[in-house]
C-alpha cells in the first residue's frame, strides 16, 4: 500500500460538524443518504463533493453545498512530498483527499420559522 505526508498526518477522512438554531434538526447527506440529529458530526472523505439538507418541522429547510477544497496544510505536505517522496507520494496524496479539506466546516445554520417566513413576504407583497 502506497502512503505518503498528508495521508499519514492528516488522514483521508473528515468529521463534518453540523450545528443549527435551533437544535434538533435533521441533517442529511445527499445523495448517500447518511443522516443525524443537531449539533452533530458525519464523518466524510476529504475528497467528496455532497450537499447537506438540513430540516426540522415549522422551519424553512436548507441546503448547503459542501466542497472539496486544497487545505493548507495539505499543500505542505504535498511540497513535502515533492521534495521527501517525489511525485509518487504526491499523487497518492492527491487521489486518496488527503490534501484536501471540506468548506464549510463547520455548517452553521439559524433556521427560519416557516410562519415568519410568510409575514416577511406578505409585507414584501403590500409594499
Amino acid at each position: 500500500m502506497l502512503s505518503s505526508c498528508a495521508t499519514l498526518t492528516r488522514g483521508t477522512e473528515e468529521a463534518l460538524e453540523i450545528k443549527t438554531e435551533p437544535s434538533g434538526a435533521i441533517a442529511k447527506v445527499l445523495p448517500t443518504g447518511e443522516m443525524c440529529q443537531t449539533p452533530c458530526a458525519i464523518v466524510k472523505k476529504r475528497k467528496d463533493e455532497f450537499i447537506v439538507r438540513i430540516e426540522k418541522e415549522g422551519y424553512k429547510p436548507v441546503e448547503i453545498p459542501v466542497r472539496s477544497v486544497i487545505a493548507e496544510a495539505g499543500a505542505a505536505g504535498m511540497a513535502g512530498n515533492v521534495i521527501l517522496g517525489g511525485i509518487i507520494d504526491a499523487g497518492v496524496d492527491a487521489v486518496t483527499g488527503a490534501a484536501k479539506k471540506l468548506v464549510p466546516n463547520p455548517i452553521d445554520v439559524k433556521l427560519e420559522k416557516i410562519d415568519e417566513l410568510i409575514k416577511k413576504n406578505s409585507e414584501n407583497i403590500k409594499n
